[in-house]
């Protein structure tokens, strides 16, 4: 794959740009937090507007599909609206998937992680590049540096590398593709997979234990999804602990397990993901994973 099959990136967001607010996955729980992180944008001088509805509860989800689903299609056919800014993630945004197309329009930015992972890979097989990064419910509790790093991005600016761990030396460049991994492992051998081949693949978890960190790539494994990547980043597996009192490996010693024998190179402990720092990783922009040196840069 060479960089000339990387995703298009959203024109470079100003000032005064409306950005709209929707809630495609699980239900507001974190208003404090919320409003704390519509205020960091608009601090920055953008018009955030939220969508109709946005803390609509319908179970564990935002409302029902069919009313986020709207929340999503109303956001990307507004001539107005420059970029999509997700609430939270919890579960859901693959439910929208099953009867949805893309609407024809110019490219916007769309902004999360964790369950958003859905709709930033389904965005990305349009050849559109969004940003998995912080929702607006956890946006205020970022470090300045990462902050500044998912705005500097969108505004057009270049991204600093990132600095983590080598576990398998060596160097590879591609598409960058980050994801959550329990969200992700449910998209494989659907429309909305990403190519793999020749890509950098950025994952992360939070509250999986061991067994089912260990589960969830064995399936990667088996599906052949892992076979044609060219490198491996990742970030934060957090609160994934083993059940107490039941014999266990750690999820370091599982992640190692299932793949430093794919003989590409990997580093792990970047700081992405749940948790903690979570810096902007764009969807199909170009990567350099070295992990000789344990870091990950983005071409601008």
């Amino acid at each position: 794959m060479g960089a000339d099959r990387v995703w298009q990136r959203p024109a470079p967001l100003q000032p005064g740009d409306r950005l709209v607010a929707i809630a495609p996955s699980g239900a507001l729980r974190e208003q404090t937090a919320f409003w704390q992180g519509v205020e960091q944008w608009r601090a920055r001088g953008y018009d955030v507007q939220c969508s109709p509805g946005f803390d609509q509860r319908w179970g564990y989800l935002a409302g029902t599909d069919d009313h986020r689903r709207q929340q999503l299609a109303q956001a990307w056919a507004d001539p107005a609206c420059r970029g999509i800014l997700c609430v939270r993630g919890g579960y859901g945004g693959t439910r929208l998937l099953e009867d949805w197309t893309w609407p024809e329009g110019p490219p916007k930015w769309l902004i999360g992680f964790s369950d958003i992972t859905a709709l930033l890979w389904s965005l990305g097989c349009q050849g559109i590049s969004g940003v998995h990064g912080p929702v607006l419910t956890t946006l205020a509790a970022e470090p300045d540096w990462s902050r500044s790093r998912l705005f500097g991005w969108v505004q057009g600016q270049p991204l600093p590398p990132l600095q983590g761990e080598s576990w398998a030396a060596g160097r590879a460049a591609g598409p960058l593709i980050p994801a959550n991994l329990t969200v992700a492992t449910h998209l494989l051998n659907t429309a909305h997979q990403p190519d793999f081949r020749g890509a950098i693949l950025a994952l992360e978890d939070v509250t999986e234990a061991p067994y089912r960190i260990d589960r969830l790539l064995t399936q990667w494994r088996m599906s052949g999804a892992l076979a044609s990547v060219a490198g491996i980043a990742l970030g934060r597996f957090s609160q994934c602990d083993p059940p107490p009192n039941v014999p266990s490996f750690t999820v370091e010693e599982v992640l190692r397990d299932r793949l430093l024998d794919l003989g590409v190179p990997v580093v792990a402990h970047l700081p992405f993901g749940h948790d903690g720092p979570n810096a902007a990783l764009p969807l199909g922009a170009w990567a350099e994973l070295d992990a000789d040196q344990g870091t990950l840069a983005i071409a601008s």
